[in-house]
């Protein structure tokens, strides 16, 4: 898989190599039964079934990196945080930033379209129980160093989705851009904000999971507040 990832020559070639990856036997095991079993709002429809690539342009300057794709999500859809209340909440900020061209993301097809933004996954298939192993993060972790390598001419900031997403960000700063991660690893936290000299910044965001957006714990105006700053710091007007 390493050099599968390494030999993708841009974004498409990449998407393509990601959605035919079978490398972790118990996320192949895990999507292919969901996507076979179905929830029931949804038996009718035929679910994608395999890794979820990025989504965004090849000259993204925002990037943001989430956890994994949602069962009957990224998983039904075939598209990252499309067809589920983490998408919901996701998109509806994007588009009140001026970063989506619209609020919803429902389907492959519905026409939307993201700005300077694009935003993939540290693991490309949905996990039993939101939960990749370290292992499973680990054998995913090459296309997600290639697609921030294509990305790198342009990228400036990343903003991580959750404690996972942070510590997956570190390896990047080694494989891609072949700086010492710091030491010790800054703390992750909504709010939190990492620059290194010559490598996007980092920015902490709580997950856009309905456990946070449903407690209050992660509300609208914090989400704004979040890609205000990302904005800013990425020179997007």
């Amino acid at each position: 898989m390493v050099a599968r990832a390494a030999r993708a020559a841009d974004l498409a070639d990449l998407d393509g190599a990601v959605s035919d990856c079978f490398a972790c036997p118990r996320l192949v095991a895990w999507r292919e039964e969901v996507a076979r079993v179905k929830r029931a709002a949804f038996r009718d429809q035929d679910y994608w079934g395999r890794p979820v690539p990025g989504l965004g342009p090849p000259d993204a300057r925002i990037a943001i990196l989430g956890l994994a794709p949602a069962a009957h999500g990224g998983n039904r859809t075939g598209r990252i945080f499309t067809g589920d209340r983490s998408g919901d909440v996701l998109f509806a900020a994007l588009h009140r930033a001026g970063l989506a061209n619209q609020p919803t993301s429902v389907a492959a097809d519905d026409g939307l379209t993201l700005r300077d933004t694009r935003i993939f996954a540290a693991v490309r298939c949905a996990p039993p129980d939101n939960k990749p192993t370290p292992a499973e993060r680990d054998t995913c972790a090459p296309w997600l160093h290639r697609e921030v390598e294509l990305i790198r001419p342009s990228l400036r900031v990343v903003v991580a989705l959750g404690a996972f997403a942070w510590a997956a960000w570190w390896p990047v700063l080694r494989q891609v851009y072949g700086r010492r991660p710091p030491t010790p690893r800054p703390v992750f936290g909504h709010g939190a904000h990492w620059s290194g000299e010559s490598v996007p910044a980092l920015l902490g965001c709580y997950h856009v999971s309905q456990q946070n957006t449903f407690t209050g714990r992660l509300t609208p105006a914090m989400l704004d507040d979040v890609f205000t700053r990302a904005k800013d710091l990425a020179g997007v007007d």
